[in-house]
């Protein structure tokens, strides 16, 4: 029998305890929930050791899941006030990820599943960055847009319901915060990008003129262009001997980068008559970005829920709220289920 035919027609509670894990890159998370209240969270990182290599090593990242994931459920278990046997289910990362990071993580879950004899849900990492909508707003309901910009998408959704959405636009080659982090190289500014690119961008002006993307293109994103520029730029600078503000492209960069996200969103949101846009992902950690979505929301009267700065990037937490979303749904796994390096988005809906 198929471990997640066992939980057919089983009787779902309201409000389950949810144990999430997380471990697609560099962190090791696990966190836990109970219906859409937030009882822990654990992050143990190794971000400071794949900085000495200028970005995530895969063997070093497999290796500190291995060390730290039993402890991090652990210390989420005892944190959260419960037993573990009062868990209903677990959730784990599946993909996208590296393949050896994921593989720690689903394999712990599926046991822990096992041994306390509770469904085993197989969280989708993107959706998990949307889901930490739910948690920044516990009243949060669909239908709303979502903004999603992280390292590896960038997209404008139309969320019709709590399983189902609309791709309205996506970026047609690099992803925002894959764009933060070439930026950031470009300027010789340290693993992560993103964050370092901002505070540089704060002693700065945005003062160049960096393309923010191309024309009559819907609500699709471009960021290979203003990569280019911020390149050419720097080095058509070096290479004639002539001094330049690394703040200034800084801040001109994310300007460029962020403007057009906090745009895009809001048109999105008109169109489709929503009056609340929720945002996700680690770009939306992004102080500048937070601050231009609000801007742009304010004046139509658009409701903004943005996760805490902590719930953009890789968490448990978000894990856990995509594990009530399929909870909720009967959405189970069995224990063959397999780690994903990638997941496409889903197919682009009709604008």
């Amino acid at each position: 029998m198929e471990y997640a035919a066992r939980f057919a027609g089983m009787q779902f509670k309201q409000a389950p305890i949810i144990l999430g894990i997380e471990s697609s890159c560099d962190e090791t998370a696990a966190a836990v929930i109970r219906g859409r209240q937030l009882l822990s969270d654990v992050i143990v990182s190794s971000a400071a050791e794949q900085a000495k290599y200028g970005g995530v090593v895969p063997e070093i990242a497999s290796r500190a899941h291995t060390d730290a994931i039993g402890s991090a459920v652990e210390r989420a278990v005892a944190e959260a006030g419960i037993c573990k046997e009062e868990i209903d289910a677990v959730a784990a990362t599946y993909g996208a990820g590296l393949m050896g990071a994921l593989l720690v993580g689903l394999s712990f879950a599926k046991a822990y599943a096992y041994a306390l004899g509770v469904p085993f849900i197989a969280a989708d990492h993107i959706r998990g960055h949307m889901a930490a909508a739910y948690l920044a707003d516990p009243a949060l309901e669909p239908p709303f847009i979502t903004l999603l910009a992280s390292g590896g998408h960038t997209a404008v959704l139309y969320t019709k319901s709590y399983t189902d959405f609309e791709i309205l636009g996506s970026t047609r080659d690099d992803a925002a915060g894959e764009a933060f982090d070439k930026a950031a190289r470009v300027l010789g500014l340290p693993y992560p990008g993103g964050p370092n690119i901002e505070r540089l961008a704060r002693e700065g002006e945005a003062n160049i003129a960096f393309p923010k993307m191309f024309k009559g293109n819907g609500y699709d994103f471009s960021y290979s262009g203003l990569k280019t520029a911020v390149i050419n730029y720097c080095h058509n600078k070096e290479q004639k001997g002539e001094a330049y503000s690394r703040a200034d492209v800084a801040a001109s960069f994310q300007s460029a980068a962020c403007d057009v996200l906090a745009e895009r969103a809001v048109q999105a949101a008109l169109q489709k008559g929503c009056d609340t846009v929720a945002a996700g992902g680690g770009v939306i950690a992004n102080g500048y970005l937070r601050q231009k979505l609000a801007a742009a929301c304010a004046p139509h009267g658009i409701r903004l829920v943005l996760p805490a700065r902590r719930y953009c990037t890789d968490n448990a937490a978000m894990i856990a709220a995509e594990g009530l979303v399929q909870y909720r749904a009967g959405n189970f796994a069995d224990l063959s289920v397999n780690a994903c390096a990638h997941i496409p988005l889903g197919k682009k809906g009709k604008q």
